[in-house]
């Protein structure tokens, strides 16, 4: 009996370890082809296609363009809250969620709904679920300030997280938030101090994949996402997308 009973118990762990093995593995399917759905669009301006929506992040001298259905402004710098290139993607429909200091500037659109947001704040969007996170210099804190309230944002997209850092330095508070996607800026002028410290910041959101934004147009190279990729070897996946 007791041998029955041990062989039993070893089946049904052995079903669990299955069961764990394939959620697990339909898991990070799920989230490499999120990874297909983020279009990076120059600077740290992203496309986000998924549940049925078009997100655009800090939309900035755009090429190509879609209706919006969200758009999320991460602070008021112009290659972050372009008002052109938001007026090219809104419609009635449009939900903006921006910081507090591109409110006034927003007034005038004919969108559906203007919300602002401080890090911390979280609000759900139908089935997206949308957070601020911190994003500022501590180096170069006369860039981005902390007491400036500026954001990245997780959003949380059919059981995927999704990261955009913002303009940002690595954080403290980096180590709080998880998230299965980063995007993360590689310049060095005014966000990271080197490309080691954008790797270092992916390890602490504990991401699976990681995707350099924010170079090659004012700083940052190419061969900064190749070292940053190279960083990460066998930690975290790097997709490098061409700016589209």
């Amino acid at each position: 009996m007791k041998l029955i009973r041990t062989l039993k118990n070893l089946i049904v762990l052995l079903v669990v370890f299955i069961i764990s093995g394939n959620l697990i593995k339909a898991q990070n399917q799920k989230i490499f082809d999120m990874a297909k759905n983020i279009h990076w669009l120059g600077q740290a301006a992203v496309k986000i296609n998924a549940a049925g929506k078009v997100i655009y992040i800090d939309p900035y001298q755009l090429k190509n363009t879609d209706q919006a259905d969200i758009v999320l402004i991460t602070h008021g710098h112009n290659d972050h809250f372009s008002l052109a290139d938001i007026k090219k993607i809104i419609t009635g429909k449009s939900i903006i969620i921006a910081t507090v200091d591109c409110y006034a500037k927003l007034q005038n659109l004919n969108v559906a709904e203007i919300k602002t947001i401080s890090p911390g704040q979280s609000l759900t969007l139908d089935d997206i679920n949308i957070s601020a996170v911190p994003a500022y210099n501590i180096v170069k804190a006369n860039f981005h300030p902390k007491s400036n309230k500026w954001v990245g944002y997780v959003l949380t997209i059919e059981g995927v997280r999704i990261y955009h850092a913002g303009d940002t330095e690595r954080i403290p508070e980096m180590k709080d938030i998880s998230c299965d996607i980063a995007m993360l800026p590689l310049g060095q002028t005014y966000t990271m101090n080197s490309v080691k410290e954008a790797a270092d910041a992916a390890i602490d959101v504990k991401a699976k994949i990681a995707i350099p934004i924010h170079y090659g147009l004012y700083e940052g190279t190419a061969e900064d996402a190749e070292e940053f990729k190279k960083l990460l070897k066998d930690k975290v996946d790097v997709i490098i997308k061409p700016a589209e």
